[in-house]
């Protein structure tokens, strides 16, 4: 149902993603919103590190709800507000991704900031499951 790639001629990547994933026909998709790091509480984390790990708790809960899981995952895109918050995006990625191999494809853009001022760290993803809605 999925095939991922990274081509041999061109630069492998920087860390844990594929360059490109593609999705069978007839795949269910689930575009996930981008999440915030921020709780059910409305508490924020001031660090990097804590809103990006409850970004990933706020996308599992997405794809939890929708009868996914992180494996169902094709596509991560992520917003952080400096080149700071890079290592703790990264840490929290890898521990959500875990051990699904071949990682999904991946993209961080560094932006200079949300609606609200508080947050450093945004995520969004794209998951695909064979079938119809379970």
């Amino acid at each position: 149902m999925l095939s991922h790639f990274t081509p041999p001629l061109i630069r492998p990547p920087f860390a844990r993603y594929s360059h490109g994933v593609s999705v069978d026909a007839g795949a269910r998709l689930l575009f996930c919103s981008g999440q915030l790091g921020i709780g059910p509480d409305d508490a924020v984390p001031e660090d990097a590190a804590g809103q990006a790990a409850l970004c990933f708790d706020n996308l599992r809960a997405v794809l939890h709800e929708a009868g996914m899981s992180v494996a169902d995952v094709v596509r991560l895109n992520a917003y952080v507000t400096d080149r700071a918050c890079l290592a703790d995006y990264m840490a929290a990625r890898d521990a959500f991704i875990g051990s699904v191999d071949p990682p999904p494809a991946s993209t961080l853009i560094i932006v200079a900031g949300f609606a609200r001022e508080i947050f450093k760290v945004e995520v969004e993803a794209i998951a695909a499951r064979p079938g119809a809605k379970q």
